[in-house]
């Protein structure tokens, strides 16, 4: 085999020991975003769709996962969900009515392509359905490829662990490519591979719940080949589409920098949550210290049994688009915390670090306010996140960004008139879009933002105990009610134009002392 290429480049950090950078732009203040921003809000066909044995669909990994006992909060599934299926019309009005300029949606490949089979004409029309509701409202349909349904009979078959998943993967993509494409022009790939493989297949948190290192790096290898191949597919179909894929990144700081262990920990976390993807999507390589790192575990081997030759050429052909989808950074340190966070699903199957060579590395938490998951509210760690790829990756490449999911999880209060004030998740959005106006500010070309999510919805492990929705779902009744974030959102959507954050809103945050002792 052709030795592998591979990449080298210093991790950027935090310029305060263990302290976020402040942002540029005050709460107070009114913020104009530049004309032609487009305004959007994201699901996954899983969490909002139901209908889960209807018209031909049939076991998806996450069907199949919510029956392990003890996997799931409460042993929720997506059985019936937000019931979209059937209510897709009047979600798509409810989208207009916030003044939204682009849906991004994902496609089930399970609903598609039965037990990885041939096409189920009822799948894909739904689909057709729902793209033609999206253009009848003037709402651009952002079609993601790949959200975590994989069939059920090809895990059965080793799932993204063989390497024969990433063909039939660039199968499914044109078949549902050859449905839709008259109308649609922008698809992503797939979303967020890091958690459809290391925290599936190496950490067991999310289907199909492997725990297995080997079957993680397989599993992320093979997902991007899957990228690689449908994207070359999508392209010699439409060479005008906007491709692109969408990676879940964050920041990495040492929790002291004067450490030498300390920025070890940090090195270690993005090269295998960011760099374990850019580097092989964007550079056409993996990076030198993640196979070093893997080498003094023993892990070496692996990569050379998945990346064949011409892998990594495939993997990195050219793209248009970078979805970035952000939620929170992390102070990282080999020492111990004096408290720990919480944010993983409180669930009594076991599971696993998905790391596969980042023993003893452990997250502090910092004097940040925290979300009902017990995630940092970080806002400034999005504009540093967006400033790096841009300056790292995407700007000698032509690569536009979106951000393509950033939300919060909170525990709202329904009024006795049936509203919710959710003035913490509307603070939370604010200040990243704040965060975002600062990367453009410094030039980064960002052209996009998609709140998570539209509809509170089955929120994987956590099942239906967290919600993330600018609007409420009344899960007994199905009744939508839009939300204080939704309706300040929908204004936003329409103007371009961020108010001045009340300080009211802002104290909404929970600080870790308002909630923990």
């Amino acid at each position: 085999m052709t030795p592998r290429p591979t990449t080298t480049h210093p991790l950027t950090s935090s310029a305060v020991p263990g302290v976020p950078l402040t942002a540029a732009t005050p709460h107070d203040a009114t913020v104009r975003m530049p004309d032609g921003f487009l305004w959007g809000a994201a699901t996954a066909a899983y969490q909002i769709e139901g209908a889960a044995h209807v018209d031909g669909r049939t076991d998806s990994i996450w069907d199949a996962f919510a029956r392990v006992p003890g996997a799931v909060v409460d042993g929720d599934d997506g059985e019936v969900a937000c019931d979209h299926y059937h209510r897709y019309a009047d979600d798509v009005a409810l989208m207009a009515g916030l003044g939204l300029g682009t849906y991004r949606f994902s496609t089930s490949w399970s609903r598609v392509r039965p037990d990885g089979g041939p096409v189920n004409p009822k799948g894909i029309d739904f689909y057709s359905r729902l793209v033609d509701e999206l253009l009848d409202h003037e709402i651009l349909p952002w079609v993601t490829l790949y959200h975590w349904d994989l069939p059920q009979a090809l895990e059965e078959h080793g799932g993204w662990t063989n390497r024969d998943t990433a063909y039939r993967f660039a199968e499914y993509a044109a078949d549902v490519h050859d449905a839709l494409g008259d109308r649609v022009g922008v698809w992503t790939t797939l979303n967020e591979p890091w958690c459809s493989s290391f925290l599936s297949y190496t950490a067991g948190a999310h289907a199909p719940g492997r725990r297995s290192r080997e079957a993680g790096l397989a599993a992320a290898h093979h997902l991007m080949l899957g990228h690689g191949l449908a994207t070359a597919e999508l392209r010699r179909r439409a060479p005008g589409a906007n491709l692109g894929i969408t990676l879940n990144l964050t920041v990495t700081d040492p929790v002291d920098p004067a450490d030498e262990r300390d920025r070890d920990a940090a090195r270690r976390i993005d090269a295998q949550f960011n760099r374990v993807f850019l580097d092989p999507i964007l550079r056409g390589a993996y990076p030198a210290d993640l196979l070093t790192d893997l080498a003094e575990v023993g892990l070496d081997g692996v990569i050379d049994d998945v990346v064949h030759d011409g892998d990594l050429a495939v993997i990195s052909t050219p793209i248009d688009t970078l979805g970035v989808n952000y939620y929170h950074g992390e102070a990282v340190s080999y020492r111990a915390p004096e408290r720990e966070l919480h944010g993983s699903a409180p669930v009594s199957r076991p599971t696993s670090s998905p790391y596969p060579a980042a023993d003893g590395v452990q997250v502090h938490p910092r004097p940040l306010p925290v979300t009902a998951q017990d995630w940092e509210v970080q806002p400034e760690g999005l504009a540093r996140l967006l400033v790096r790829v841009h300056e790292e990756y995407t700007a000698e490449r032509g690569i536009a960004l979106y951000v393509t999911e950033n939300g919060a999880a909170y525990d709202d209060v329904v009024a006795e008139d049936g509203s919710v004030d959710d003035q913490d998740r509307l603070a939370f959005v604010d200040l990243h879009l704040r965060a975002i106006h600062d990367a453009i500010t410094a030039g980064v070309d960002v052209r996009g933002y998609f709140a998570w999510s539209l509809l509170d919805n089955y929120e994987w492990a956590w099942g239906y105990s967290k919600r993330f929705g600018v609007v409420r779902v009344d899960y007994e009744t199905q009744e939508r009610t839009v939300k204080a974030s939704g309706q300040w959102y929908a204004e936003i959507a329409r103007t371009g134009v961020i108010p001045p954050l009340p300080a009211a809103s802002l104290a909404a945050l929970n600080h870790p002392s308002d909630t923990q002792e």
